[in-house]
């Protein structure tokens, strides 16, 4: 004899998903940056040299100088010229005093005569070195003022744009369980 049985059937529950990725979009922008080059200068100051020119000592070698300067000279210089003047007329009269010696004074001092007067020379030294120079440089000033570079950067902020992904979730097969009872056909 067979011994009914009860058959027991079991359909599992199925979960199903869907799921779309997210998208998201991502931007850095460039930083702002604003520059301003401010040029150097340089400003430039001078005065003009001077050269100054003595020749007062030329001047006074050719006997063309200052009047004052001659005249002090002459000054200066006459007593010693007046007492050698007389010291010559005194030779010449000793001289002529002495004419019973013999020679001719008078014909020899004639010819000894000038008009003009060695002894007294007024002139300056005459030389190469005369003329005097002094230059004076001029200045030279130069005030520089450096350049330089402004900038003014800006930092922008990341554009972040996120779409969200579709998740569902849903019950693709609801579980289930079927039991069978056997047949009982039997007769007792």
């Amino acid at each position: 004899m067979q011994i009914p049985q009860i058959e027991i059937r079991l359909q599992h529950a199925k979960l199903n998903i869907d799921a779309d990725i997210g998208k998201q979009n991502l931007q850095q922008p460039r930083p702002t940056v604003e520059m301003e080059q401010v040029r150097p200068e340089q400003h430039f100051t001078t005065s003009r040299g001077q050269l100054n020119i003595n020749q007062d000592r030329v001047w006074d070698a050719l006997a063309l100088g200052n009047n004052l300067e001659t005249m002090k000279k002459i000054y200066s210089m006459a007593s010693d010229i007046a007492l050698r003047g007389l010291a010559r007329i005194e030779q010449n009269g000793n001289r002529m005093a002495d004419i019973h010696l013999g020679g001719n004074p008078i014909a020899e001092m004639a010819r000894e005569w000038q008009r003009t007067f060695p002894e007294f020379d007024f002139r300056g030294e005459a030389s190469v070195d005369n003329i005097d120079f002094n230059y004076i440089p001029g200045e030279l000033s130069i005030e520089t003022i450096p350049g330089r570079i402004n900038m003014n950067v800006g930092v922008n902020r990341p554009i972040h744009h996120y779409e969200r992904g579709r998740l569902d979730i849903y019950i693709g097969q609801y579980p289930k369980v079927d039991i069978i009872p056997p047949q009982i056909d039997q007769l007792v």
